[in-house]
Formats: C-alpha cells, structure tokens, sequence
C-alpha cells in the first residue's frame, strides 16, 4: 500500500506525539543524575573566564565559595567555606573565618591563602568575571593590599572606595568568581604565566561535592562524587550532562526516562510535558531583562523625541501574551521585580499616533530607515519582528539582521548598531545595583574607556546625575533614605527617555522526572546538586 508524502509528514507526527505514551519506560540509574541540555555556549570551566548561565550551573557544584546564597530566599547569605563573617561599623571591611577541615579534590588542605590568591587571579587575569570587582574598586595594582591573608583561617577584603557590603556579600555568593581553587595545583599547571587559564579550561582544582572525569565540549560531561566532602557525601554518585541541542530531542529523552532534568527547552515542547504525570515543570524568575536598546551615538536615536517614539511603537502586552509565556513576564523597569526599590511599571502601551506625532515633533514625519539586529533563536527573533511590525506603523522601516551572539552583541559592544533586540541585566546578585550596574550606570562614556561589560556604555547613554544618584544609593545606610534614592533614580531614567527599553523579565523552566528529588532550580543559575536525590520506582 502506498502512502503519500503528506500522510506520512501526519502519521510520523502522530507517531511521535504518541511515543512517550507508548514507549517502553527507560530508567537512568538509581544512583546518577542524568541531566540533557544545549552547551554550545559552554567555552570554559576556568572560574574567572566563564560566561553564561550553563557554566555557572557547573562550576558551583565543583568549587566551593566563601558563602551562598539560599535559593529559597536569595536575599539570605549561608556559610559556606566561612562559617562565619564580620562587617566593620564603617562598613567598608568585610572578615571571613574559615572552617577547620576542608580539603581540596588533590587532597590538599583549603586555607585562607587559597582564597586570597583565587580573588588575586581574578583580577589579574582581567577576564569576564573581573569586571564586578574593578566596579568595586579593585584593580591589578591594589588587589593584594585590599585582598588579604592575615592568618591561615582569615581573610580579609577591604573596599577600595565606597560600597554597600550586602553587595559585595552577594557577588561573592553568586558569582562564580568567588570560587576558591587549589593554589598549588593550579600552578602547577601553570603555562607563561597565564594561572593556569589554559589548563582550567577544561580541568578543575576545587573542593566541592563533585570531582570532573572528564568534558568532552559540546558531547559529554561527567562528575563523580567527591568521598570526604566536608558537607558530607553528595547523594548522587555520579552527575552526566549530555549535549542535547534539539529541545524535541530533548523532549522525547525526558519523556522515555532516558534524562532526569533537562534544560534549554522550547516552551511549545515544555508545554507538551506538562500533561505527563512522571513529569513537572520547574519555572523559577531570574533578574534577566529582555530589552529593545538604541545606539545613541547614531544620529537618529541621539534626539530624546525618536527615542521617547519607540517607547510607544512596542506592543509589550501583545509581545507578553503571545510570544513570552514559559520565557518572561511583563517588566517596564531597569531594577527586577522582587526588589523592595522596584517601582511599579510604568505602564506604557502601544500608541502608533502618539508615536507618529514624536517622530514629527523630532523632524521626521516620514520616519526613516534603520536596521533591526537580533539573535535567530526564539523568543529573540519573535520579539524583534513584533517590534519591526509596530515600528513600520509609526514609520520607522527597520530591517531585522540575524547573527550569532559574537557577531549581534560584539556589535552593541563596538558602539555600531541602530536598534536592537536582547537580553541582559546581570539581576544574580539580589539587590538593585545589580541590575543599575548591568543597565544604566555608565561612569566613562568615552570610546575608549571600553566599559563593554555595561550596557549602558555600549549604548551611549550617559547622564552624570543618574550616575551619582545610582552611586549614593549604593552607599546610603539608611534603608529608607536607600529605598529613596533607588525611586529617584528610577524616575529620572524613565524621564530621560533611556536608550535600552525593558520588555520582560526572564523566566527559566525546567523539565525535572517526578521521581527526582530536592533539585531546587536557583535564581541565580547557581543549582545546588549535592542534596539531589531519587526515589527508587
């Protein structure tokens, strides 16, 4: 019997539909943890080079820190290799005392020399996880004065300049720059002087519940658990993270029992999952923003008029309803939600005449012509040709160019584009600056000064008012006067018609068998696995 083409595309549907009720349940074993994601962005697992979410998913479950944040509630800081700290009255010393007893995967014993030197290297290798701290005020030239060892179980860190210490707490707490590594190993794999960067990439030197067997980029990694952690042995005795870049790859593994947590889904296949009963949904809020930003070094978005007309050319209802459920949640403002300074949204809508009547009252009533740029992967590319949409309506023809996330923000980096898509905002620390860092502050606007770390640089967008009220509220004692100051600050960016318009904040679902337990998704991307467990079936 013959089958048309167009039958088999339905009945090879159908059938697929169909399998993960019909197939056989496969079973990870009971004793590892089977995770699948996308690690194309996974470049490194040096903890002063790393950038994204993935590594830093990773890297936490290797090293140990000073101290961590609580998942259920980020704002508590929990000891960690400290057992405890002090916070000078001034405010401008924080004193770590470490625990007794801790030991590296080598064997060898973690002391406040280890730390010290880890933050050194931080610094002086000057890579992306630098750029946190020199907004503290430290540098390659005073990070050893600053960053200190007085005895084998303290450490010092003495603020450079003016800081709110809960900050630096919280960065230290969730960046994987506070991770401690083992000196001695490093260096003695160090290459021409380099800290051993080169072999960090894909080797480890940590004391955390897990030890790396071996990455294989973008295929396989495996962790095995570390006997004689000093929180006690991880439950797991083995973690594999498996490349998975399809998310119906994805979805037909996690169906069938072949993965325990998977990540880096689509939203239509996650929703597909949710009808599963062996299946649940972990969706957690992370302080990302997605954003339409402007270059205001280009002549048009240079006139507040333009920029204030593409305020009101956005559909963010429509953009929330339809394209960011399961990806993000309606925000209008540069803090995160969640933050006792956050005001509320400012509630702008689409308004095509009142946007029309900008774009004249600015000397184009006939628009103009401007390009679009955008990363290919959904909900990028849906939220840039919405936008492209209502924009056309209010006259402003703009030609969306897709790229990878090199060629798409390497060019908001240079200071060289018109309009774009994204998505940023750091919000891993829980506290206002650091979204205001990520966003808006822009201390230098100078081309040269290459601040590409802060988008408000790579926008252009400098007010040194809004700068100075973003830096007192940073250092106000008060928590009124603070709370104060951060409206302020919010009130004077909206007024200013700012150059990077936040949509939405980011949401991060994970698609987690029922039959795992204690995986607790974490707000910022630091995912605890020691504890994860599975209940037998």
């Amino acid at each position: 019997m013959k089958i048309h083409s167009r039958r088999r595309v339905r009945l090879a549907a159908l059938l697929f539909m169909l399998l993960p009720l019909a197939a056989p349940q496969a079973k990870t074993p009971p004793d590892q943890l089977v995770i699948g994601m996308n690690m194309n962005n996974l470049l490194t697992l040096d903890p002063a080079a790393m950038t994204g979410n993935e590594v830093v998913g990773i890297v936490v479950n290797l090293y140990d820190g000073l101290v961590e944040l609580d998942p259920a509630a980020p704002t508590h800081v929990m000891p960690a290799l400290a057992d405890s700290w002090d916070i000078n009255p001034d405010g401008n010393l924080l004193t770590f005392h470490l625990r007794e007893g801790v030991r590296f995967h080598s064997g060898n014993s973690l002391t406040a020399d280890d730390v010290v030197w880890s933050l050194h290297r931080v610094l002086q290798l000057n890579m992306a996880q630098a750029s946190v701290w020199k907004s503290y005020g430290f540098s390659r030239n005073n990070v050893a004065q600053q960053i200190r060892a007085p005895d084998p179980r303290t450490v010092e860190i003495a603020l450079p300049k003016p800081n709110d210490p809960k900050l630096v707490l919280y960065s230290l707490a969730a960046l994987g720059s506070g991770s401690v590594l083992d000196r001695k190993t490093v260096l003695a794999h160090e290459r021409d002087g380099d800290w051993g960067n080169h072999w960090l990439t894909t080797n480890e030197a940590g004391s955390g519940p897990f030890t790396l067997d071996v990455w294989q980029a973008k295929d396989v990694m495996r962790m095995s658990r570390f006997s004689g952690y000093w929180r006690g042995d991880s439950v797991m005795s083995r973690v594999i993270f498996r490349h998975l870049q399809e998310s119906q790859t994805l979805r037909l593994m996690i169906a069938k029992g072949d993965l325990d947590i998977a990540s880096n889904m689509s939203v239509p296949d996650i929703q597909a999952l949710r009808a599963n009963p062996d299946i649940r949904v972990d969706a957690v809020t992370r302080g990302t923003l997605y954003y339409v930003a402007m270059d205001v070094k280009q002549t048009y978005f240079a006139n507040p008029k333009v920029r204030e007309a593409v305020r009101y050319l956005i559909d963010y209802d429509g953009i929330n309803k339809a394209i960011m459920p399961g990806y993000g949640v309606l925000h209008q403002r540069p803090i995160q939600s969640g933050m006792p300074a956050t005001l509320p949204d400012p509630g702008y809508r689409l308004d095509i005449a009142r946007g029309k009547r900008l774009l004249a009252e600015a000397g184009y009533p006939d628009g103009f012509d401007t390009t679009l740029r955008v990363l290919a992967d959904p909900p990028f590319i849906n939220i840039a040709i919405a936008v492209q949409s209502t924009l056309l309506q209010g006259g402003i023809r703009a030609k969306i160019i897709t790229g990878t996330g090199n060629q798409i923000y390497g060019a908001m980096r240079e200071r060289r584009f018109d309009l774009l898509v994204g998505r940023g905002g750091s919000g891993v620390e829980p506290h206002p600056h650091s979204s205001l860092r990520a966003l808006v502050y822009n201390p230098d606007n100078r081309d040269e000064a290459r601040l590409t770390n802060f988008q408000g640089w790579r926008t252009g967008f400098y007010d040194k008012t809004l700068n100075d009220l973003i830096d007192r509220a940073l250092v106000e004692r008060d928590p009124q006067r603070q709370l104060r100051l951060y409206a302020d600050v919010q009130n004077r960016y909206e007024s200013l018609y700012p150059a990077i318009i936040p949509l939405s904040q980011m949401v991060d679902s994970v698609v987690v068998r029922k039959n795992v337990k204690n995986y607790i998704p974490h707000p910022s991307a630091t995912t605890f696995l020691r504890a994860v467990g599975k209940e037998v079936q």
